[in-house]
């Protein structure tokens, strides 16, 4: 496998993952959510994690915040943030670092934000509770401070002194960004912020995301399953695949050269305005998340299985500048290259 942490294209690095696993206790043995993970986020970079439910996208994002609760916990891993090792601080180091350095925008904002309390309460408390004596801002700072945030979010002054029940679900979302901003972190993890809003209103939170992006510099890690819209956001693309990086690419190689056939899976299950298509149907069925399979993970549903895949767990490689893949379908040259089997042997979909 790959080594990320080296390979940046020149970029910083702000936050590495390295062998990240994140397992869920059962009375019939634990279930693998997050088996290992491997991913390089650089500076003023929006990273895009896809794949299907259940797939460990969130439990992810989770335990790089460190917010995993039992029956769940984080087995190995290194989480280095800005250079500091996440796994490793206390209690009251974490504290400091969620907001400061590291925020999260909720996938559901009205079960995020305190039904009981004005907007301007809950983003001056993020505030407050990591000022010091020095930096502490009186009343009227703060509320200049607050109506600034609001106003980056695209939200009117009214909502100062709104509460969360009078404000729209597009709103509300663009109040939970207007809190993880506050504080100029370094990474926002934003766990499928869009998915609950219908079309016309997910577009105005994209946007706003994208300009946080653009304006404070900020690095993001967009969760999702929207191929669609990841493809409007985001600049990098990881998929997962029960609780395994399959592959990681650039936008561009991955819409034009999809390389790990659930990729492509994905990418088919966009639909299309120019043509009309059948609803490709994946085959097979997942494996026990507690028992997975020798060999590759995507076996069971994998079109062209090869008795190699069955038997070795295949590392994740280079197969061109900006995209590496987790298949066998790919096999290494002397010169460095790589060939798809697909199209020099009798490896066919099945």
């Amino acid at each position: 496998m790959t080594n990320e942490t080296n390979k940046t294209n020149g970029q910083t690095p702000v936050l590495t993952v390295n062998d990240l696993r994140v397992y869920y206790e059962t009375p019939r043995g634990d279930v693998r959510a997050v088996d290992g993970i491997n991913f390089t986020l650089n500076e003023g970079v929006i990273l895009g994690l896809v794949g299907e439910s259940g797939c460990g996208k969130s439990t992810a994002a989770m335990g790089i915040l460190q917010l995993i609760t039992p029956p769940g916990r984080i087995v190995s891993g290194e989480i280095v943030l800005d250079g500091t090792d996440v796994l490793k601080l206390t209690t009251e180091g974490l504290r400091q670092l969620r907001w400061s350095k590291l925020a999260l925008i909720p996938q559901g904002a009205m079960n995020s934000l305190n039904p009981t309390m004005r907007i301007s309460r809950q983003i001056e408390d993020v505030v407050r509770e990591h000022e010091t004596p020095q930096t502490r801002m009186n009343k009227d700072a703060m509320r200049t401070r607050i109506l600034e945030l609001l106003q980056w979010v695209g939200l009117p002054e009214r909502v100062y002194n709104m509460f969360p029940h009078e404000l729209s679900g597009g709103m509300k979302q663009r109040a939970c960004i207007a809190m993880a901003i506050a504080l100029n972190p370094s990474v926002i993890i934003a766990d499928e912020s869009t998915s609950a809003l219908d079309v016309v209103v997910q577009r105005v939170v994209a946007q706003t995301m994208l300009k946080v992006k653009q304006q404070l510099g900020v690095s993001m890690i967009m969760i999702g399953h929207d191929m669609g819209l990841m493809a409007q956001m985001v600049d990098r693309i990881v998929v997962m695949y029960a609780g395994n990086i399959v592959e990681i690419a650039t936008v561009n190689h991955m819409f034009k050269n999809p390389g790990h056939p659930y990729t492509q899976l994905l990418i088919d299950s966009v639909p299309s305005l120019k043509e009309r298509k059948p609803l490709k149907i994946t085959e097979g069925i997942t494996h026990d998340p507690r028992n997975p399979p020798p060999g590759c993970i995507f076996q069971l549903r994998c079109p062209f299985v090869m008795d190699r895949c069955r038997a070795e767990k295949p590392l994740r490689q280079a197969i061109r500048p900006g995209q590496e893949v987790a298949c066998h379908l790919y096999e290494a040259q002397p010169d460095g290259s790589y060939i798809d089997l697909r199209e020099v042997s009798d490896v066919h979909d099945a």
